[in-house]
């Protein structure tokens, strides 16, 4: 059975939009649960700060590309905030320097995120989600003006 999300607002300047995807039977973001789990993990928090610090960091600058870590593959839009992590990824999807769509993460315990279930899982998603949101774009259903994507309350994406 497919499942329904939603896109999210995370936070919005006139910089970027970070938006993240949220499961109808969820009723926190994927991005969230990210958070949620990393905070409990006392071995990650280093790395778990220097996340937050990044998106800090992008909020004032924008998604720009040196900020993330190519991922997936060569046709679609994900990729890792990993900065200087060995461990901890947060995987997202970079549409344009103006606009990020936070995925999940964990810590990579594997040589690639292919080798783990649970991080394959999340980029698999992230790559559906880019997908589904090129045909929304392309069928009118929401439009991307800067920061702003717009018509998000009113799609709902079927992954």
């Amino acid at each position: 059975m497919d499942k329904e999300a939603t896109l999210k607002l995370i936070e919005q300047n006139d910089n970027v939009g970070m938006y993240s995807i949220c499961f109808m039977d969820d009723n926190i973001s994927e991005f969230e649960k990210f958070m949620a789990k990393c905070r409990k993990n006392s071995r990650i928090q280093p790395e778990y700060q220097t996340i937050l610090l990044a998106l800090e960091k992008i909020m004032e600058k924008g998604a720009l590309e040196r900020f993330f870590r190519a991922e997936g593959k060569m046709s679609d839009n994900v990729v890792a905030l990993s900065l200087d992590s060995r461990k901890l990824r947060l995987y997202c999807l970079r549409l344009s320097d103006k606009i990020l769509i936070l995925g999940n993460g964990g810590i990579k315990t594997t040589r690639t995120y292919q080798e783990d279930e649970t991080l394959l899982g999340y980029v698999c998603t992230l790559q559906t989600f880019n997908e589904l949101l090129k045909e929304a774009q392309q069928k009118e259903l929401i439009k991307i003006y800067g920061t702003v994507i717009t018509n998000i309350d009113n799609t709902i994406f079927e992954l």
